[in-house]
């Protein structure tokens, strides 16, 4: 155990942990932190022990859980007042949900879709170079890449963009609870008639594929559908979007990587998986306990508040040689940047396949590419939020 520390933390670099967190990684596996309001809550932060808990049925995701663990209070609020599928909820509930879209998002899908990645990268770089530098990669590239392919898979229409990826930001950094919950509104509003427009009108993508086989047939209601839906769209951009300007920030500041990459391609899968570990965006992951756990000598007890500390348990020493050090030629497949066990991200292969196509196009197509402002004052995200780059000036 050590000095209980607050949960959670900015960071002062985009892809290294909050200085602060260093007693969290010398105590581990376990330690305590504080939440806003005070509340003491377990930090995981051993790497095996985070596997283990991440598959124990003990611990639970059911958000609406009193006991349920919040890092701010506009996200207990929001909460409280909506049911999130699949992230907020438990077996079997979540594995029904599961279930209804694994074929979607699995490697034989994603692999159908790669040649439409590599055109939606494409047509975007097409345009930077036309413009001509400098350019901000956030809006010109890395929000548009996993935007205009979530869109096309689901069968959302992309014109309409600009309305869900700002109701997006606002669900993620809202200010305050209402905030948070109107955005979500408005988002469940927008998905809701875009249902029935293609109930009279259907489509080709997934969402049309849901409406026909699960919402036509009873199998599951509209509100699910709209929320389920509404859970896909923002994670699908969202998250990967982070990792694509993130992860060109971070291998710009170590040449050294990039120049391996740049040698080598058939290096970018491993690479990936380095800057998933490295980086881990979703800092943060919660449960609460429904039963007693006993592990690493310490007892986790009923409606104790459990917090996944990704960025700590992706440096765990004992998983990961010099886990400070980035190296693209690192075997780093058992990360848990996606989490694990029954909650590991639906998107992952998508992911991945995004992050490849994003990432060695862009190095290939503009080998000079460089920071347009100092390192130091290029604006990256909160701590209680996704991590990610505000914005990312680059020129060539």
């Amino acid at each position: 155990m050590t000095e209980t520390v607050s949960f959670p933390q900015d960071r002062t670099c985009p892809y290294h942990p909050p200085v602060n967190y260093r007693p969290l990684r010398e105590a581990g596996p376990l330690a305590h932190v504080t939440f806003y309001d005070g509340r003491d809550v377990w930090a995981v932060t051993g790497h095996t022990e985070a596997r283990a808990l991440l598959t124990d049925p003990r611990l639970s995701s059911d958000r609406q859980n009193p006991s349920f663990p919040a890092p701010a209070e506009r996200f207990r609020t929001a909460a409280r007042r909506f049911r999130t599928p699949l992230i907020g909820t438990d077996d079997p509930e979540h594995n029904a949900q599961r279930r209804m879209l694994i074929p979607s998002f699995s490697l034989r899908r994603t692999a159908v879709l790669r040649p439409r990645i590599q055109r939606v990268v494409d047509e975007l770089l097409d345009g930077m170079l036309a413009q001509g530098p400098p350019a901000e990669l956030v809006s010109a590239f890395a929000l548009p890449v996993p935007s205009m392919v979530i869109c096309s898979l689901l069968g959302v229409p992309y014109a309409d963009h600009e309305f869900f990826e700002e109701r997006s930001h606002r669900m993620l950094r809202g200010r305050t609870a209402k905030e948070i919950q109107q955005a979500r509104i408005d988002l469940e509003d927008y998905l809701s008639d875009l249902v029935a427009r293609k109930e009279r009108d259907p489509g080709d993508g997934l969402l049309d594929e849901l409406i026909e086989e699960r919402l036509l047939t009873g199998a599951v209601e509209r509100v699910e559908l709209v929320r389920l839906t509404m859970v896909l769209l923002v994670a699908g951009h969202e998250t990967t979007a982070n990792m694509i300007s993130l992860g060109a920030f971070t291998l710009l500041q170590h040449p050294e990587q990039l120049d391996r990459l740049r040698s080598d391609e058939d290096l970018m899968p491993s690479a990936v998986e380095e800057l998933l570990r490295f980086l881990s965006i979703a800092d943060g992951m919660l449960r609460v306990a429904t039963e007693d756990i006993e592990i690493a000598g310490q007892t986790i007890r009923t409606g104790d508040g459990v917090v996944f500390a990704t960025s700590v348990i992706n440096r765990d020493a004992t998983a990961y040689p010099s886990p400070d050090e980035l190296d693209v030629g690192r075997s780093a497949r058992h990360h848990i940047a996606f989490g694990f066990g029954i909650h590991q991200c639906l998107g992952q292969n998508l992911a991945r396949a995004e992050m490849e196509i994003a990432l060695r196009s862009l190095f290939t197509r503009i080998p000079d590419l460089r920071l347009a402002a100092p390192a130091a004052d290029i604006p990256f995200k909160p701590g209680d939020t996704l991590q990610g780059m505000l914005e990312l000036p680059l020129a060539w």
